[in-house]
């Protein structure tokens, strides 16, 4: 037992950032699997495009600062700087080599073809050239620069243009640099006339066409050369809360000002020449490690609009249509069967319907008399927001906690208060200091003259649109505990009054870590004392060290740990030492769907306790959020849910990775070909498909 100790203390911890882009690098190879349908892989690379102009604008200012000052601090140094460069401009290269190699060649052979202006022929030239006179380049503003021009406020992610003149203008100077910046109001492709006689759809993008005329915007002078760029700036909006007084204004004044942070990244084109690319580079003050060349266009993310511009089903995922779980049955209400037996809903396989329903039964019940909720990301669909004012309309007591400071959702968060705020709704804007991250909805309603309770709780947002492609569990309880717990924390989030007294319900900032951190240290004194004990948890993101290590030393003294971690996880696998003993593994799955649901199982000899959690094992999620976990005490639905969401993914054949103890992801189909050779099961297992086809069916 002491040899496996000493062997996995030894085990050391992962840099989050790196393994993040790990991840990216997993998804990516979606992008590149022939046996994904054609538009799917060129949605997995605007998905990874779009994982990394956030993780640009939020978490590589601490790295970049290290680097410029060249100071080592607890979260980065000049070293991790240079790695995290070296890594993400790997992946990048990746992406665009994806892109102009495979992806663009495989729509050319179903004839689809997206042409440049070198490919273009004079039909289609004319044609876009009529484009550009008519709708472009009325909207276009090409600035020269001088004394009285200095170089213009560029904003994030926007496309621009730099070009390098030679001549003088009309007043007889030579303005040796220019800048174009493109509206975003423009679409970045555009379906133009094919050849005639030829059976294929032909499209051309916005920064060929830019690219094509740029010598129209400066008559009279010459175009030497040019590049597109596009600056990533910082856009976390860092408050100082102590000297706000409302925060809702703060931020919409901090909004204005997001697209214009500090300069994180610069993307040029392929062939920029050195002149351009050094003065860009001295314009936002960056080193050359954060300068990216792109071979296409500078904005994959933004690709997106090919997708709905082709339109083609037989090229997508076919339709998947999530199973409909009526909550109310005959002369059974919801809340009636509630009473009966709790309700478990796992999304994306089960429909978002029932938990609208559940809202709309609520407000169109006489006997329902109050109505809580929180609202993180809502989503494009207006339904949860108009059934909460109906509520207040109807005249039931309405409360609503608004987490303003949901990253990018902080507009559209506001608008919601502020339409809620108008008609009455008491609307909350979570604690001072803190993000309100749990998802609860709580229903009172009047019965036989006694208030009774019904909640909802979710391991995800509610927000119809992302439960059909992140998976999730939602939870429909009646528990009069687990209710009042939910009860007292809507009456703390209004109040800030002292900690809520919770029955069963675990809170973060409160008691969520010290809780985790004494179940695992109970179930590692279970396995020092000869017990089979088990940890089987699965999460988005393993980031906290604290918890890491505990996980460690529970390995350490026996207990086998089982991580399933779709992205960023700081802790290796550790293979047991001896028969017996304990032992980490840690497998992430990257499928059609984002795993997002949050389990947290613990076993000693078969004895089972289980949460769910809106929370990861985050330090953020810990110490600066509002997070609930609640228990599982049904043993039939805690097996569902370990069979569905753990058993199956340590099964998986087809979408899984295995994290080895050097740090490395190994794509789990690959280990299994070579074990096939030596005569190994053959069976292929992929848990998307399995749940898929077990609750919902395709169109």
């Amino acid at each position: 037992m002491q040899k496996t100790k000493n062997t996995l203390v030894q085990t050391k911890l992962i840099k989050r950032d790196l393994s993040f882009i790990d991840f990216n690098h997993r998804v990516l190879t979606w992008a590149s699997n022939e046996s994904v349908p054609l538009l799917e892989r060129l949605r997995f690379l605007t998905i990874v495009s779009s994982n990394l102009d956030e993780f640009f604008e939020v978490r590589m200012a601490g790295h970049l600062i290290a680097y410029l000052d060249g100071e080592t601090t607890q979260d980065s140094s000049p070293k991790e700087f240079l790695l995290l460069s070296k890594r993400t401009q790997r992946l990048v290269s990746k992406k665009y080599e994806i892109f102009n190699k495979e992806l663009l060649p495989a729509l050319k052979k179903i004839k689809l073809r997206v042409i440049n202006e070198k490919e273009r022929n004079k039909s289609q030239s004319l044609w876009v050239k009529k484009l550009f006179e008519d709708s472009i380049k009325p909207l276009l503003v090409p600035m020269t620069l001088d004394p009285s021009h200095p170089f213009p406020q560029v904003a994030s992610k926007s496309l621009n243009y730099i070009a390098r003149l030679d001549g003088e203008n009309v007043f007889g100077r030579a303005n040796e640099i220019a800048i174009v910046q493109v509206p975003r109001i423009f679409p970045r492709f555009f379906e133009i006339p094919s050849r005639k006689g030829v059976k294929q759809r032909s499209y051309s993008s916005l920064s060929s066409i830019v690219r094509e005329h740029m010598g129209s915007l400066f008559p009279g002078q010459r175009i030497t050369e040019f590049s597109q760029f596009r600056v990533t700036r910082h856009s976390d909006l860092a408050l100082d809360e102590e000297d706000v007084k409302n925060l809702r204004t703060s931020l919409r004044a901090r909004l204005v000002a997001r697209p214009f942070g500090r300069a994180m990244r610069l993307e040029i084109a392929a062939n920029c020449s050195e002149y351009l690319e050094d003065y860009l580079q001295t314009q936002f003050a960056l080193p050359k490690e954060s300068i990216y060349r792109s071979d296409g266009p500078v904005n994959l993310v933004r690709t997106r609009q090919l997708i709905e511009l082709i339109s083609d089903k037989t090229l997508e995922f076919p339709v998947f249509r999530p199973q409909r779980r009526k909550l109310s049955r005959g002369r059974k209400s919801v809340f009636d069967r509630l009473k009966e037996k709790e309700i478990l809903l796992h999304h994306p396989y089960q429909s978002f319907e029932p938990v609208i329903e559940f809202l709309e039964t609520a407000v169109r019940d006489d006997d329902v008399v109050a109505v809580h909720m929180t609202l993180y990301r809502t989503g494009s669909d207006p339904r949860l927001v108009e059934l909460l004012k109906e509520a207040g309309r109807r005249g039931k007591v309405v409360m609503v906690v608004v987490e303003l400071k949901a990253r990018f959702d902080e507009a559209a968060n506001i608008r919601h208060a502020e339409e809620l705020e108008a008609l009455g709704v008491q609307v909350v804007y979570g604690v001072h200091g803190l993000k309100t991250h749990s998802k609860m909805l709580l229903i009172t309603r009047r019965e036989r003259g006694l208030l009774v309770r019904y909640a909802h709780l979710s391991t995800g947002n509610y927000n119809a649109q992302t439960a059909k492609l992140y998976t999730d569990i939602g939870f429909m309880t009646a528990d009069a505990r687990m209710c009042m717990d939910v009860e007292n924390l809507f009456k703390h989030l209004a109040s800030q009054a002292q900690q809520p007294d919770l029955r069963k319900m675990i809170l973060a900032p409160f008691n969520m870590l010290n809780a985790f951190l004494s179940m695992i240290e109970k179930i590692a004194n279970a396995a020092r004392a000869g017990k089979h004990a088990k940890i089987r948890f699965k999460m988005n993101s393993l980031t906290d060290p604290i918890l890491a290590k505990s996980l460690i030393d529970a390995a350490s003294s026996g207990v086998c740990v089982d991580l399933c971690v779709r992205g960023a996880c700081v802790l290796p696998s550790a293979a047991p030492v001896a028969r017996h003993s304990g032992y980490i593994r840690v497998r992430s799955i990257v499928g059609r769907f984002l795993e997002h649901s949050r389990v947290y199982l613990f076993d000693i000899d078969g004895e089972q306790s289980m949460y769910l959690s809106s929370a990861d094992l985050m330090s953020r999620n810990m110490h600066g959020r509002i997070e609930i976990a609640w228990p599982i005490e049904s043993q039939k639905l805690r097996q569902q849910i370990e069979h569905e969401c753990i058993d199956l993914s340590f099964s998986d054949t087809e979408t899984s990775w295995d994290l080895h103890p050097n740090g490395e992801y190994v794509q789990r189909n690959v280990f299994l070909k070579t074990k096939e050779a030596k005569g190994q099961s053959k069976t292929s297992i992929n848990v998307q498909q399995i749940l898929m086809s077990k609750y919902g069916k395709f169109k």
